[in-house]
């Protein structure tokens, strides 16, 4: 090894930790006592294969419990390149289209492990212990809410039948009232939320407000509507956000549907969701319209927001 290379390695870990109150001597004692780190302890593998914990004795359970743990982990690394875009000063196009392109990559991902829930479980064993866990339901993701509102300003979040009256004047709090989630676990009669929905707004309401009012005029879709002309009308970019757009608002609900299809209709008749969603009227895309990015579409685009992909689903001769 290179002597000078190492001597300018100690001085500048001398600088680095010289405000430190402890000497450099200090951190190479705790180095040379320090164990070698092995791969089990830096990811925690022992705590990680631990916390998968079935209510109930069918096998499959175990499995409905992984992936959406695996689900959550994936929306983690959304919000982590979410934060990024948010935070960022320099109006870099370059950076936005990478941080565009890896959200979309987890997105992909996500939509194509969906068949691990629509294929990889029996029917028979996931009627029965869907009965264990209620009412808890994917409903009450709380990353996936953050996800959105870090999207996109809460005025397109607004259910799609209430929009046209909302704005940016209205206040944090009034928007988030009437944010489209919510019908979707209100009983259409009385009006009455469903438990569910009592549980996740006090487990994250507090923190839901606080992360709109600290993103409000700073959402990504505020970042891309800030930037120069000149790389607003970056192509590559606008690519990456319209396909974003798709994953998110089109492509993952409708892997949803897919899942609640198989699962819960039976000789054409609808079976409550664990969580008392109303997963028929809240799921699909053309019903909800919610679009993070709407200035990149024609009018006839956002009209017809989703509509192709339900279409396929539910009539397929029809397209």
């Amino acid at each position: 090894m290179n002597k000078e290379h190492i001597d300018s390695q100690i001085s500048k870990l001398e600088e680095k930790y010289k405000d430190s109150g402890q000497d450099l001597s200090s951190y190479l004692d705790g180095l040379l006592y320090q164990r070698y780190l092995t791969y089990w302890d830096y990811i925690h593998l022992d705590t990680l294969l631990s916390i998968q914990v079935p209510r109930t004795h069918f096998p499959d359970e175990e499995i409905f419990i992984m992936y959406h743990q695996i689900t959550e982990l994936y929306f983690k690394l959304i919000l982590h390149e979410q934060k990024q875009i948010v935070d960022d000063k320099t109006q870099d196009v370059d950076f936005f289209i990478e941080k565009a392109n890896r959200i979309n990559s987890y997105y992909q991902v996500l939509i194509s492990s969906f068949s691990v829930m629509i294929k990889g479980m029996q029917r028979e064993q996931f009627m029965q212990y869907r009965m264990a866990l209620l009412p808890a339901s994917g409903f009450q993701s709380a990353q996936y809410r953050m996800i959105e509102l870090y999207a996109t300003p809460l005025e397109n979040l607004v259910h799609f039948s209430e929009r046209h009256n909302f704005s940016s004047a209205n206040s944090i709090e009034d928007l988030y009232e009437h944010i489209y989630w919510k019908k979707g676990a209100t009983d259409v009669v009385t009006g009455e939320k469903t438990l569910t929905l009592k549980q996740f707004e006090y487990r994250y309401t507090p923190r839901l407000i606080r992360i709109a009012n600290q993103v409000k005029n700073s959402t990504i879709y505020h970042k891309y509507q800030q930037l120069p002309q000149n790389s607003k009308d970056n192509k590559t970019l606008i690519e990456a956000l319209k396909a974003l757009d798709i994953n998110a608002n089109v492509n993952w609900p409708l892997m949803h549907m897919g899942s609640a299809y198989r699962y819960l209709t039976k000789d054409n008749a609808q079976i409550d969701a664990t969580g008392g969603t109303n997963w028929k009227e809240y799921l699909p895309p053309n019903f909800q319209k919610v679009v993070f990015f709407p200035e990149l579409y024609t009018k006839q685009e956002l009209n017809n927001w989703g509509k192709q992909w339900v279409d396929h689903i539910f009539n397929p001769e029809k397209v």
